[in-house]
């Protein structure tokens, strides 16, 4: 069995002084993927041993960037989805392994006022067919901060939300596009019906103390992984980040 976490880290040096060493360290999961490291080359020294890290930075610095870190080295590594206007904000790395993929990624924001919808839509069809294609040579499992919201119940306040960033009627229906082309949203795949449980919580307004979140992180997997998954988490109890880990136990 293979234990793996997602996390937002929203910034891995400042997380790195709120524990998250001591949660990696506790996690001892086979894969840790963040997002958001903010981070370039060079600019933080992570003791992990036994794990293989790889960085994917954006050209912008301090935005976005991702990371995997894995305890069995991959038979090959890719950053971005191969189109050039995607790539350059360190959004996505894939891990390719003999019987499946690993892939985290970190989805554009559609930011206020949906200044960034369009070209948020746009991912949204390249990213897809780039999860499809990988597909072809064999299972998919990716993770990440997907900034959307499926689901009324993956958020506190859908009412007021409704066509905020993150909870657009494009948004959820891209998402609802994904996953019916053949993947599934493994915490729900588990917990159908569960409400109040959520991955990320705004800093204003005292949102975590209330509980007042949004579930934005998600491991989903290619539906032909259905029967082999174990189980999954989402971890409200980690501080550190303004997100929460998720994870997902499968055998593979």
């Amino acid at each position: 069995m293979k234990k793996l976490i997602s996390w937002n880290v929203n910034g891995l040096r400042a997380c790195v002084t709120k524990g998250f060493m001591d949660y990696f360290n506790e996690a001892d999961a086979d894969f840790f993927c963040i997002q958001e490291s903010k981070l370039q080359e060079g600019q933080i020294e992570l003791d992990m041993p036994g794990y293989y890290g790889y960085w994917n930075y954006a050209e912008k610095k301090g935005y976005s960037g991702t990371a995997i870190f894995a305890k069995e080295e991959p038979v090959s590594v890719s950053y971005g989805i191969g189109i050039e206007e995607h790539d350059k904000e360190g959004r996505v790395i894939t891990l390719e392994y003999p019987e499946y993929y690993i892939v985290t990624c970190y989805t554009p924001n559609s930011q206020n006022e949906l200044a960034r919808l369009d070209y948020r839509m746009v991912w949204e069809d390249d990213f897809r067919a780039y999860l499809k294609r990988l597909e072809k040579n064999k299972p998919v499992i990716f993770c990440g901060d997907l900034n959307v919201a499926h689901r009324e119940i993956d958020l506190k306040n859908p009412k007021t939300n409704r066509n905020n960033a993150g909870f657009t009627d494009e948004e959820r229906a891209k998402f609802s596009e994904l996953l019916d082309s053949g993947f599934i949203d493994t915490f729900r795949y588990f917990y159908p019906d569960t409400e109040n449980v959520y991955s990320w919580w705004s800093y204003r307004f005292k949102a975590r103390e209330k509980n007042a979140g949004w579930r934005i992180d998600y491991f989903c997997v290619s539906e032909c992984l259905k029967d082999r998954l174990v189980s999954a988490a989402i971890h409200t109890e980690i501080m550190g980040s303004d997100h929460c880990p998720v994870e997902l136990c499968i055998e593979i």
